[in-house]
């Protein structure tokens, strides 16, 4: 099986069958001694829910690895970069060759990954059934 993709993170809340964990992404520069100096250096906090077991024993603070299957993240990038982009080409591409002009192009492939991402927040609870996270201590 391939390796998983894994994040450590704390946990700040746990119970009723599922765990919730922050995880602090980093970018690649912010573990760089001048980090604090230079400004481009970036920091996000993200909290993720996990469903566990109710006996899972997970406490407040501790520190865990939440995990992911790669194969799942791969879909993840799929459906959040490579098909907007594809959407974003294939509008402003057929938009020109119809004869609009360049602004209205624009505006009208913008329009369409906007309302792309809406449908995707619309339909986020059916989508993240096909994601499955799960801790590790």
């Amino acid at each position: 099986m391939a390796e998983l993709i894994s994040h450590k993170g704390k946990v700040i809340s746990a119970g009723q069958g599922k765990v919730d964990v922050e995880i602090i992404s980093e970018s690649a520069c912010a573990a760089c001694h001048a980090a604090g100096l230079c400004g481009m250096s970036e920091s996000k906090r993200k909290i993720v829910e996990v469903p566990t077991s109710s006996y899972a024993g997970f406490t407040q603070g501790q520190d865990v690895e939440v995990c992911l299957a790669p194969k799942t993240g791969l879909k993840a990038v799929l459906l959040s970069y490579v098909l907007p982009v594809m959407l974003l080409l294939i509008l402003i591409l057929s938009l020109l060759k119809i004869g609009l002009s360049e602004l209205l192009a624009g505006v009208f492939s913008l329009a369409g990954v906007a309302l792309y991402y809406l449908v995707l927040y619309f339909f986020r609870d059916k989508l993240s059934e096909g994601y499955e996270f799960f801790i590790r201590r």
